[in-house]
């Protein structure tokens, strides 16, 4: 079972950037999906990023162009960078895990249906 640990939010102004670390106790590379997702107060959960097994990204489309997921195997971490940070980009940022046999990669990756491991959070603000 992966354990999840996010780390890198805080507050920052508009345009800047910011680096998520989620770091797995397991292997990541036992996970068919590895996402982000963020919530804002009083809002859904949305899906920012994901990336599978193969390497394949999915983005949301309010952050296509301006995020980067990407997963260092060896220190079995997933990151999230985010540039050009907007005001609406303010929310708690989680990352989760899925091994679904229903979601072996792609555009499902997105969905949290197949996501089974989540993390506690970390909160980004981002002033304008």
């Amino acid at each position: 079972q992966v354990q999840l640990v996010e780390s890198g939010g805080g507050s920052v102004q508009a345009g800047g950037s910011l680096r998520l670390s989620c770091a797995a106790s397991g292997y990541i590379h036992s996970s068919n999906c590895m996402d982000w997702f963020r919530q804002a107060p009083g809002k859904e959960r949305e899906a920012v990023a994901a990336i599978d097994s193969d390497g394949s990204t999915s983005y949301g489309d309010s952050v296509k162009g301006r995020f980067t997921i990407f997963q260092d195997n060896a220190k079995n971490t997933l990151y999230l960078q985010m540039n050009s940070l907007k005001p609406e980009d303010t929310a708690m940022y989680y990352c989760a895990a899925g091994a679904s046999a229903y979601c072996t990669g792609g555009h499902c990756c997105l969905s949290d249906r197949y996501l089974e491991v989540w993390g506690q959070g970390t909160p980004v603000t981002v002033s304008s």
